[in-house]
C-alpha cells in the first residue's frame, strides 16, 4: 500500500524524533546510514518534508534537521499524506480507477477494510510513540 519513499519518510522522521529528544540534529548521511536508505533518496524526501512543516532544517554550522514539539506530537498520517497525497486511502487495491462499492474489483471490500485499518493506524499513531518504541528495544526501524 505504501511506497517504498513513505516507508523511508517514515523511517526518517522516526530517526529524527529521537535525536530531537537529545537536542540533536541530523544530516542526511547520517540519518541515510541509519535507516539504510540511499542518500540521494533520503535528501530529496527531508526537503518534501521540510516544505510541508513535518520536519525542520537549520543551515551552516550546527545545522541539520530536527522535530520541534508540536511535529514529535503529530499523527504518522501527515508524514504518509506527504508523500503519496491525501487520497491514498481512497484508492483500489488493484489500481482500478472506477473502483467502488457498485462497481467492485475482485479485492474491493477486504482491501477496503484493510485501507481503512491502515489508516486509522497512521491517524492515531504519534511520532514521538514510534520513536519510544524504537529507543527503548521494542522497534526497529532497519530489518
Amino acid at each position: 500500500m505504501l511506497s517504498l519513499t513513505c516507508k523511508t519518510a517514515i523511517k526518517a522522521v522516526i530517526y529524527l524524533s529521537g535525536k530531537s529528544e537529545e537536542d540533536e540534529k541530523a544530516n542526511i548521511r547520517e540519518i541515510s546510514d541509519h535507516i539504510n536508505a540511499s542518500e540521494h533518496t533520503v535528501g530529496k524526501i527531508l526537503q518534501l518534508l521540510a516544505r510541508n512543516k513535518i520536519i525542520n532544517s537549520l543551515k551552516g554550522p550546527g545545522g541539520g534537521f530536527y522535530l520541534n514539539e508540536a511535529q514529535q506530537e503529530q499523527p504518522v498520517i501527515h508524514i504518509v499524506e506527504a508523500i503519496e497525497g491525501a487520497g491514498i486511502f481512497k484508492e483500489c487495491g488493484l489500481g482500478l480507477s472506477k473502483c467502488s462499492a457498485s462497481h467492485p474489483c475482485p479485492i474491493h471490500n477486504e482491501y477496503k477494510i484493510a485501507r481503512e485499518l491502515m489508516e486509522k493506524i497512521f491517524r492515531e499513531r504519534k511520532v514521538r510513540l514510534l520513536c519510544h518504541a524504537v529507543s527503548n528495544g521494542l522497534a526497529h526501524l532497519i530489518g
